[in-house]
């Protein structure tokens, strides 16, 4: 049986998105970041990522986990490309070239797209883009992310998913990605192949169902 640890308002969005997909049985441990609880929280008081009884499935303290048939995995996008090769059918890899194709967006989404996302995000906190600081900050990281969008435009240009013309992991992880960027008001107008995917991925019924318990979830 799958245990995944971790709330839906974390990175463990992304392996909640897949299971929704597959509908494949798993227990829920929601794992709340220590750094949203206040600081006289007692360690226990809910269960956390500075908890011991979860530092012993993750020293790292960090969200989400997964653990299956004595499996422990700490990385979200790992955990996706298990779960859709292990559980997923047409979600993960038929071939070894897909394999390699869905590791490469994963990694691309990852390293190109992620941080210059989250970058925006938090520029856009608290009001933060309607200061001139927080403007040029948005500025630079939406620049950043120029180049990879440009090439995820190219592709989807003569394709409507990254690999093998059907949804998959690699769309999930990159979907999940890109996600942080959306609040910016004109960047993904700028690749409209781009927009039309990611309001594809974000379609999905299995999508819906994990925002609508994100959005439950205490902020």
């Amino acid at each position: 049986m799958i245990t995944l640890y971790g709330v839906y308002r974390s990175r463990a969005s992304r392996p909640l998105w897949l299971l929704a997909e597959t509908g494949t049985p798993f227990t829920h441990v929601p794992v709340v970041q220590a750094y949203r609880l206040p600081v006289a929280a007692a360690a226990d008081a809910p269960l956390n990522t500075a908890s011991p009884a979860f530092l012993a499935v993750n020293p790292q303290g960090q969200v989400p986990a997964l653990e299956e048939d004595g499996l422990v995995l700490t990385e979200s996008l790992a955990i996706t490309q298990y779960l859709a090769r292990q559980h997923g059918g047409l979600l993960g890899p038929q071939s070894n070239a897909e394999t390699a194709l869905m590791e490469q967006w994963s990694l691309f989404s990852a390293t190109a797209v992620e941080t210059p996302a989250l970058e925006i995000l938090y520029a856009q906190a608290d009001g933060g883009d309607k200061t001139p600081v927080g403007q040029a900050a948005i500025a630079v990281s939406a620049e950043k992310l120029r180049r990879p969008l440009k090439r995820m435009e190219g592709h989807l240009t003569a394709h409507d998913w990254l690999v093998g013309d059907r949804f998959t992991v690699a769309d999930l992880n990159t979907a999940e990605c890109l996600r942080y960027a959306q609040g910016h008001p004109s960047l993904l107008g700028e690749f409209p192949k781009v927009k039309a995917w990611l309001e594809r991925c974000q379609a999905r019924p299995a999508f819906q169902a994990m925002w609508a318990a994100r959005n439950a979830e205490p902020a």
